[in-house]
């Protein structure tokens, strides 16, 4: 039986059996693991503090029959902070969620370096609502090729004026000449939401002050376009 070392975030904890749970690990190493933690739901389980959500640490895999089990674990940090705070806590778990649907089973490093700095700077930095997942998924859109925070028209090319939209079918924002049936107008506010915080790192983020209902705008324009390239939704985060 081969054992494994693996750093990784815990982004999923089923209950299974009677005292085991079944976790989904997102890891450096090789993208999503699903095991099986024995044990672990009993009041005096060594490996209880490492099988919920949010649980980032090193864990030791072995070989097994039907899912491989996690025999040891060390957590580096539990962002508990985020189970504190109501809105936190739900941007926190829909950003877990898009993870969810868009990693592979195989290593993709900056994802992984990606979602730590940004649950890093939800749990710790005083990160105003929207921010964080704003960032995030401007950062997986690009990873897929949809860098559309530009000053361009992505269409006709056409230096972009004070009306703007973002054309849902292609991914990109337009002008008013090329919009389509399928494009949103976005505000001023939003455009530049959406260009700020893709170009400030997660470190800085407590700095950013937007105006206007920019941010919240940006989410709900990500949101729709997520469900566009993906064909799927993620939690939405409530309106409180």
């Amino acid at each position: 039986m081969g054992s494994t070392k693996v750093k990784a975030l815990v982004i999923e904890s089923k209950d299974y059996k009677e005292k085991d749970k079944l976790i989904t690990l997102y890891t450096l190493e090789q993208g999503k693991l699903v095991c099986v933690m024995r044990g672990v739901r009993g009041e005096k389980a060594k490996l209880k503090s490492a099988k919920e959500i949010f649980s980032f640490g090193e864990y030791v895999i072995e070989d097994g029959k039907g899912f491989n089990i996690i025999t040891q674990a060390e957590v580096i940090d539990s962002f508990y902070g985020l189970t504190k705070d109501i809105d936190k806590y739900y941007e926190g778990c829909a950003i877990i969620d898009i993870l969810k649907k868009i990693s592979t089973f195989e290593s993709e490093p900056a994802l992984f370096i990606e979602i730590i700095k940004c649950l890093q700077a939800l749990c710790y930095n005083n990160v105003r609502k929207y921010y964080c997942i704003d960032k995030f998924l401007l950062s997986v859109f690009k990873a897929l090729g949809y860098s559309f925070v530009t000053n361009d028209c992505s269409s006709c090319r056409a230096r972009l004026g004070g009306i703007k939209y973002f054309n849902l079918e292609i991914g990109e924002v337009v002008c008013p000449s090329c919009k389509s049936g399928m494009s949103i107008h976005i505000s001023e506010a939003c455009y530049i939401a959406l260009k700020l915080l893709s170009e400030i790192s997660y470190e800085k983020l407590s700095s950013l002050k937007l105006g206007g209902g920019g941010a919240e705008e940006c989410y709900r324009l990500l949101e729709k376009n997520f469900e566009w390239r993906t064909g799927g939704k993620f939690f939405s985060i409530p309106t409180i």
